[in-house]
């Protein structure tokens, strides 16, 4: 099942992509069901009962087309990263590779939908992308016994991008969260893919070019600690709550890693894609006390 959340920003409401009775997507509104894909939601079943109102055949539908798609979650509790996660990155950026996983985290209202615009922070020269899988947790995890255990924690996988201004995140002291949480630093969507869906989460491939030049591809098998690990091991340290976010790392390609290096500036478009993720758009501006942009 793929899950959405569409409307203006701020005011967005849940809903679900699925077939139409011509085979292409449709959206279903199921505000009526579920308040909203939050903690709440995966905390009490809610899947179900959206499940079940599908079923039904009964849901309000709307044209996918002629709505804006936000993030499709709502603030996640937690944002959890992992740096240096793939062995191509890991050695376009001149380091070792980690004997355990590099453990950072972003702010929550980072998080902006698929084609919402990416500001870039007043001053900034170094502000790079980088496209990954996103985990959802959907159940509580806390001491897991093992990696298999993490399964039956996911509550689904979602196209993300973890923006990073370089110079705040190396140069202002090596304080890696200050470079990952500027405003729209974490477009998420356009859908979040149920973890049934996606059986082996290793087997995907992930996209990002520039102005139509394409700067990463690579494949999920390249992590350097997969997915289950990665949910198994966080559960050591922290309790992981239902809505929480895991970004798992990125492949080669980031704009550090080029020759010489290459960073966004407003006014370039960059494209985002993932193997059963979906696909992301996203415009370049300045930021300015102007502009506010709320989280969606």
């Amino acid at each position: 099942m793929r899950l959405i959340r569409f409307g203006p920003v701020g005011d967005e409401r849940p809903g679900v992509m699925a077939p139409g009775p011509a085979g292409d997507p449709v959206g279903y509104d199921v505000s009526g069901v579920v308040a909203d894909f939050d903690a709440g939601f995966w905390s009490t079943g809610g899947l179900d009962l959206v499940r079940g109102a599908v079923a039904s055949g009964k849901l309000p539908r709307f044209e996918l087309d002629r709505v804006r798609l936000g993030s499709p979650i709502s603030l996640p509790p937690k944002i959890l990263c992992v740096g240096l996660n793939y062995h191509e990155h890991a050695r376009e950026s001149g380091m070792t590779l980690p004997t355990e996983p590099v453990l950072f985290m972003k702010a929550p209202n980072t998080v902006v939908g698929p084609d919402d615009p990416v500001l870039i922070p007043p001053g900034s020269v170094k502000t790079d992308w980088e496209v990954e899988l996103g985990v959802v947790i959907g159940r509580p995890a806390r001491y897991l016994p093992d990696p298999a255990a993490a399964r039956e924690v996911i509550g689904g996988f979602v196209l993300s991008t973890d923006l990073s201004e370089r110079e705040y995140q190396l140069e202002r002291g090596g304080q890696w969260d200050k470079g990952k949480s500027c405003e729209t630093f974490n477009p998420l969507g356009p859908w979040l893919v149920t973890a049934d869906e996606v059986p082996d989460p290793q087997a995907l491939w992930l996209e990002l070019t520039v102005d139509g030049q394409r700067m990463q591809y690579g494949l999920t098998a390249d992590m350097v600690f997969p997915v289950d690990y990665l949910v198994w091991y966080l559960s050591q340290f922290m309790v992981l709550e239902p809505g929480d976010l895991i970004n798992t790392g990125t492949p080669a390609g980031v704009g550090m890693g080029q020759q010489p290096p290459r960073y966004l500036r407003a006014g370039d478009t960059f494209t985002v894609a993932g193997q059963e993720l979906g696909s992301q758009r996203h415009e370049c501006r300045q930021a300015g006390p102007e502009l506010d942009r709320g989280p969606g």
